[in-house]
């Protein structure tokens, strides 16, 4: 499992990379799929999904999202309550992400 030393020797190298990055994202940020691939360097937004997706369970998985801001659609709800309670931005319809307000561009916080 993600954040057990030991399980992440078990892990795909990028599988870990990804984790560690989603990790860092602080609460009421968020990157997007290709935002987290861009970071590392390697991968794309299927490939950051796809570890997400398997592995993301103990990360804060909702703070990666679509380019549009929204969620994938099979956590949105379960999303959409992390983000009101971490105070996230959201458009007005409240239905998305305000990327241009909550994306998170790597530093420190």
């Amino acid at each position: 499992m993600p954040g057990d030393e030991g399980a992440d020797q078990t892990l795909p190298r990028f599988a870990a990379l990804v984790l560690e990055v989603v990790q860092r994202v602080p609460p009421g940020r968020v990157l997007t799929y290709g935002d987290v691939a861009e970071y590392l360097g390697e991968g794309g937004p299927r490939q950051v999904g796809s570890v997400l997706s398997r592995y993301g369970s103990d990360v804060p998985w909702w703070r990666v999202l679509r380019a549009d801001g929204t969620p994938a659609p099979q956590v949105r709800a379960r999303a959409l309550d992390h983000y009101v309670t971490e105070g996230t931005p959201l458009r007005r319809a409240g239905d998305r992400v305000d990327l241009r307000r909550a994306r998170w561009h790597g530093d420190a916080g």
